[in-house]
């Protein structure tokens, strides 16, 4: 194999991947503030309202239509680039998509006509209803999507067969509960909120330092501020139950993002700061909280947190159980009915996929000594400094976020809505939850390298028969092409955010709309 051709094919997938994910956030989040705003537009039936929910529609759509066409083209990846990844497991990564595809796709798209063209043509409670369908929608297309990525994460629910040498289900219900992918929706749907909040309170807050718009803005700050503070509580919560899920699934992700080279003694502390060091396999100039890693990856305080190196032993012994299951795959091939095969298969099948990490020193893994299954078991450990720094910048955002609205909803409630140092922040702070959003998407990742599908497929095996040139052309295209997008989409949103929210004809004038003295508080 060319590896060249794995690492190009990986860089465009992540390329593809992360560009789709600066669109889908802010729809997930946007979609249930819109149901919010409509809700109370529905309740008062004050014009206002309705918009305040035009207004943030606008934006949705604009985000909107750009998510799609990114992810479209995400989808169509793991054809052209990752084939024999499609072949392997396509019966069971292809299920959760196809579904997200028929159900979520077209309850979204069907409904989100409906939305901005039926202001006067479906009654309030009907359009309220439609709104509410639409992110209904965009949610539920999140789960199916993160259910196939937390299969990959911690593959339950299927099984290698050997007549047909590929991966086939066996409990679709074990999919579809993987606690891997439940724990990975509900922390990202929730990031996706926070981004929203901010995206909303910042615009907010840039029309108040402006002494534009007040009756809109206060009323958008008040909401973001509402939901971007439940939603930055929910974020940490359920960023928690994600690291209690990897305790018994992802153990060597978890023991990366710690640089926890040895295994922690109960009750194990979480490091604040470190210095991870490949070459000494040791981190240095430490700063440790004790007792808080114990409790969120085991709910306790005696129980140990394995360390990198047992878990490379670990995968040593898992290598050459995996040879044993790949000789008797080999010995099915030519004997489907070799009964002492098939039971060498059961006992060892577990560890087939870590056999195959040995592909990429030697053509049969059988043939692999001493030294490639060492080095096979050393390749299970991801990028240790990036996963470290990356969930530290992350947390510390998700934290940062907390403060945040935090204080936006202490100011709303006091109706200090021109507190202009905090409107400043609210204004340049936009830009950090998407930098948290990648980040995470890095550590889910990243972290699960060498593997595509955690301990069944490593990621060199998965790729196509693509040539550099192919692959150079495919990325230069995609990137040129998907910069443009980005232009034209950030320029679409800064027209919009210029022209305001009464930009048509048939929405009230602000003057119609007193929102009464306005406190100014000090620089």
């Amino acid at each position: 194999m060319d590896l060249a051709v794995v690492e190009l094919s990986r860089l465009q997938f992540a390329l593809t991947a992360m560009y789709h994910f600066l669109f889908v956030p802010l729809t997930l989040g946007l979609s249930f503030m819109l149901v919010i705003m409509e809700s109370i537009y529905v309740m008062t039936g004050r014009q206002i309202w309705r918009t305040i929910t035009r207004f943030w529609a606008t934006i949705f759509g604009i985000n909107f239509v750009l998510g799609v066409a990114t992810g479209i083209t995400m989808e169509f990846e793991f054809g052209t680039n990752w084939s024999y990844f499609s072949h392997y497991v396509g019966d069971i990564f292809g299920a959760p998509l196809a579904i997200e595809g028929l159900m979520a796709f077209f309850l979204e798209a069907t409904f989100v006509g409906l939305m901005f063209f039926g202001w006067d043509k479906l009654s309030k409670l009907a359009h309220l209803g439609v709104t509410f369908m639409v992110a209904l929608g965009s949610n539920l297309s999140a789960l199916w999507i993160l259910i196939a990525n937390g299969w990959m994460q911690n593959p339950v629910g299927a099984a290698f067969n050997p007549q047909t040498m590929r991966m086939e289900i066996v409990d679709f219900q074990a999919v579809l509960f993987n606690p891997v992918a439940q724990a990975k929706f509900v922390h990202t749907v929730s990031a996706g909120y926070v981004l929203a909040a901010v995206v909303v309170l910042g615009i907010s807050a840039y029309y108040l330092l402006k002494e534009r718009h007040r009756a809109f803005a206060i009323r958008s700050f008040t909401v973001a501020a509402a939901f971007g503070l439940l939603a930055s509580l929910s974020v940490v919560v359920l960023g928690d139950e994600s690291g209690y899920a990897l305790t018994d699934n992802q153990k060597m992700k978890l023991a990366a993002l710690e640089a926890m080279w040895e295994t922690e003694a109960a009750p194990a502390g979480l490091t604040l700061f470190g210095l991870p060091n490949l070459e000494t396999r040791s981190t240095g100039s430490e700063i440790k909280i004790p007792y808080v890693l114990g409790l969120i990856t085991t709910r306790s305080f005696d129980q140990k947190v394995e360390g990198i190196l047992d878990l490379v032993a670990v995968a040593e012994t898992r290598i050459e159980s995996g040879v044993i299951a790949y000789d008797a795959v080999e010995q099915l091939k030519t004997d489907p009915e070799n009964l002492a095969a098939r039971a060498q298969f059961e006992l060892h099948k577990r560890d087939l996929g870590y056999a195959m990490l040995l592909r990429r020193y030697v053509d049969d893994p059988r043939q692999a000594d001493e030294a490639a299954i060492r080095t096979a078991a050393w390749d299970t450990v991801p990028n240790v400094p990036l996963m470290f720094w990356s969930f530290r910048i992350m947390a510390g955002i998700g934290f940062l976020m907390i403060a945040f609205f935090a204080t936006a909803f202490v100011l709303a409630s006091m109706r200090r809505y021109e507190t202009r140092w905090f409107l400043r922040l609210a204004v340049l702070i936009i830009p950090l939850p998407w930098i948290a959003a990648e980040l995470g998407w890095v550590l889910a990742e990243v972290g699960r390298q060498p593997w595509a599908i955690e301990g069944v497929l490593p990621t060199f095996l998965g790729v196509s028969s693509l040539t550099v040139p192919q692959l150079w052309t495919t990325i230069i295209g995609f990137t040129l092409f998907y910069g443009v997008l980005a232009v034209v989409e950030v320029g679409l949103i800064l027209h919009t955010i210029k022209k305001g929210p009464y930009a048509k004809s048939e929405d009230q004038h602000p003057a119609d709309e007193p929102v009464g003295p306005i406190p100014v508080a000090a620089e």
